[in-house]
C-alpha cells in the first residue's frame, strides 16, 4: 500500500493524503474497543426499534404537539414547514471551516450559507465587500464570537454590559477571562447611560468594549447606539469596540418604518442574530456578522481539512444554513415585513387587552415582548412562561394567534384575587388571521 495518495485520487475520493496509512491500519488491525460491540444485548429484531422505545417516541411527539400551542413565553417561532428539506437529513453534511474559502470536505452547504449571510448583510446594512460571517449554533455562539474578536483586538479592554443582558454573556466573559463591568439598567430594560458614562470615564485609559442589547431578554429593550457613541465622543475616546446582541430584534427592526439605531450603519463592529427565533427552525441556529478587518486578525490556515480557521467551532451544521436559506427565499423581504407587522399588531392587542382588564402590561417600541406582573403558579403550570423576579412576559411570535392571547389573558386574570380585574372588552381587530 503506497504511503501517499496523489492529489487527483484525493480530490475524487474526498480524502486527505495523510489519512491513508491510518485508515489502512485501522482496517487491518481494528482497535480492541470494536470487539466490545459483540457484548451488547442481543436485539430480537435487528434494524428495528423495539415497540416500547417506539411508544416512548410517540408519547414525546404527542407531548411536544400539546405544548406547541401554550409556548408563548420564549422567542421561538413554531409556525414553519421545512418538509421539502428533510431528504437532506440522509447525508453527513458538514460546513467545517470558513464559508468563503471552501473545504476538503465537499458535502457542505457553503454556497447556501454565503447567500444567507448576504441577505443578513443587507438587512443589517453591513458595508459591501467589507463584512464576514457564518451560520452559528445560536445567539450565544454569535455573542461569543463578537466578544472573542473584541478581546483579540483589545486584549486589555473592559467589557461593559447591562444587568438586563442575557445570562450567557457573563459565562462567556468568565470563559474568556475578559475584564468586565456590569452596568445598571433602567426600568424599561435599556442600559443606564449615566452609569455607563461614569464607568467608562473612570477607566478611560483602557479601550471600552460595549455589549449592546438590541432587544433585551425579558423586556425587549434596545440600547441606544447613538447615545453610546455620543458618550465615547464626549469622553474623547476614539478606540473602542461595539457588539450588538440582536437575537430576536435583528429580524424585526429591518422590517419596520422607524427602527432604533442598531446596525452597522450605526457604528457596530459585530452582531449576532438567532435563526430559530422569529424565522423559526427545528434546530437552534443563528448568524454572526463582523467587519472583515477584525476577522482577518484571527484567521489561521489548517491543512488537514483544507480550510481557513476563522470560526469558533470546527465541524459545523450543514443543515441549518439550508433552513435559513429556505425561509429567506420562501418569504422574502415582503413576506417578513408582513410577518413582523402581524406580530407587532398582536403584541399591541395583548397590551390593550391586559389594560382593559386592569392589568398594567406594557411593551417597548418595536417589540413583540409584552411585559406584565408575574403570573401565578397555576397559570405557569398550563402556559410556558418565562418569569424573572416580579415580572413575566409573552412574546407574540408568528404562531401566537389572537385566540391564544385571549385565552391566556383570561387564565391570567381568573387567577388574580376577586375584584382585581375588569370584565374582558372586545378589542380584537376585525381580522384574526395569522400574519404570513
Amino acid at each position: 500500500m503506497p504511503p501517499y495518495v496523489g492529489y487527483p485520487v484525493a480530490e475524487k475520493w474526498n480524502i486527505h493524503p495523510s489519512d491513508v496509512m491510518l485508515s489502512t491500519k485501522t482496517r487491518l488491525n481494528p482497535p480492541s474497543f470494536l470487539h466490545g460491540k459483540a457484548q451488547m444485548k442481543p436485539h430480537q429484531n435487528p434494524g428495528h426499534l423495539p415497540p416500547a422505545d417506539r411508544r416512548r417516541l410517540e408519547t414525546l411527539f404527542d407531548t411536544f404537539s400539546e405544548l406547541e400551542r401554550v409556548s408563548i413565553g420564549y422567542p421561538c417561532n413554531q409556525d414553519w414547514d421545512y418538509s421539502e428539506l428533510y431528504p437532506f437529513l440522509s447525508f453527513v453534511g458538514n460546513n467545517i471551516g470558513d464559508p468563503y474559502r471552501g473545504s476538503n470536505y465537499r458535502q457542505n452547504t457553503h454556497e447556501f450559507e454565503r447567500e444567507v449571510l448576504a441577505d443578513f448583510a443587507e438587512f443589517t446594512k453591513a458595508p459591501p465587500d467589507n463584512y464576514w460571517g457564518y451560520v452559528t449554533n445560536g445567539g450565544t455562539e454569535g455573542n461569543m464570537y463578537g466578544l472573542y474578536l473584541a478581546r483579540e483586538i483589545h486584549p486589555e479592554g473592559i467589557v461593559y454590559f447591562s444587568e438586563d443582558t442575557h445570562y450567557s454573556v457573563a459565562k462567556i466573559l468568565r470563559l474568556q477571562h475578559t475584564r468586565n463591568i456590569m452596568i445598571k439598567s433602567r426600568p424599561d430594560g435599556e442600559i443606564d447611560y449615566d452609569d455607563l458614562r461614569e464607568s467608562i470615564r473612570l477607566h478611560r485609559d483602557v479601550p471600552p468594549i460595549v455589549f449592546a442589547n438590541i432587544g433585551t431578554t425579558m423586556k425587549g429593550a434596545v440600547d441606544n447606539l447613538d447615545t453610546i457613541r455620543g458618550i465615547m465622543d464626549d469622553l474623547a475616546i476614539s478606540t473602542y469596540y461595539l457588539h450588538a446582541d440582536a437575537a430576536l430584534s435583528g429580524m424585526i427592526l429591518p422590517f419596520v418604518a422607524d427602527p432604533q439605531p442598531w446596525n452597522f450603519a450605526d457604528g457596530i463592529d459585530s452582531l449576532s442574530i438567532s435563526g430559530h427565533k422569529l424565522i423559526g427552525a427545528p434546530l437552534p441556529c443563528g448568524i454572526v456578522l463582523a467587519r472583515k478587518q477584525h476577522v482577518e486578525r484571527v484567521a489561521r490556515s489548517v491543512e488537514y481539512v483544507g480550510v481557513l480557521d476563522t470560526t469558533l467551532s470546527g465541524s459545523r451544521n450543514a443543515f441549518t444554513p439550508l433552513l435559513l436559506w429556505y425561509a429567506l427565499r420562501k418569504h422574502g423581504r415582503e413576506g417578513f415585513t408582513a410577518i413582523v407587522h402581524g406580530c407587532l399588531s398582536r403584541a399591541e392587542y395583548a397590551v390593550q387587552l391586559f389594560r382593559e382588564r386592569g392589568v398594567e402590561a406594557w411593551r417597548n417600541r418595536n417589540s413583540v415582548t409584552v411585559v406584565f406582573p408575574r403570573p401565578s403558579a397555576e397559570v405557569m403550570e398550563k402556559w410556558i412562561i418565562a418569569p424573572h423576579k416580579d415580572i413575566g412576559h409573552l412574546l407574540t411570535m408568528p404562531h401566537v394567534t389572537y385566540e391564544i392571547i385571549e385565552e391566556f389573558v383570561d387564565d391570567y386574570c381568573q387567577a388574580l384575587p376577586p375584584g382585581a380585574t375588569k370584565a374582558r372588552a372586545k378589542l380584537r381587530p376585525k381580522t384574526t388571521a395569522r400574519a404570513r
